[in-house]
């Protein structure tokens, strides 16, 4: 469903605001053009799935003794393999943060939801 002129107005403001408040945060937040799932990932990710697949039916077709472990241990890599595929890569985030850094956040959006807040009793008032 699209968003009326009014609201996609309110949206332009709301976001317009925030790069002027916290350029840092909502550069954080902008979604890039790349972020979304990443082909090698999920190839590879079946592939490996496929292969815990393969260790899993060895061990329950096979009488050896082991083969209780051979099924466990295919179950675990078809589940490793089914999580590296679904998951994104941490691309681009720092190793270590300053200490004080959320802190600064959280005063950042406190005083960032205020004035929303104060922004959007002026307009009830005005209307």
């Amino acid at each position: 469903m699209a968003l009326s002129e009014h609201e996609q107005r309110l949206l332009d403001q709301l976001e317009q605001q925030l790069h002027a408040e916290d350029p840092k945060f909502a550069n954080s937040m902008a979604t890039p053009a790349g972020s979304g799932m990443s082909t090698r990932r999920i190839v590879l990710g079946a592939l490996v799935a496929v292969a815990g697949i393969g260790l899993l039916l060895g061990g329950v077709a096979s009488d050896t003794p082991f083969s209780l472990i051979l099924g466990i241990l295919g179950f675990l890599v078809m589940g490793a393999g089914v999580y590296y595929a679904t998951t994104r890569g941490k691309k681009g985030v720092p190793a270590n943060s300053p200490a004080g850094r959320k802190e600064r956040e959280a005063s950042t959006s406190k005083n960032f939801m205020s004035n929303l807040e104060n922004k959007w009793d002026e307009r009830k008032r005005d209307q």
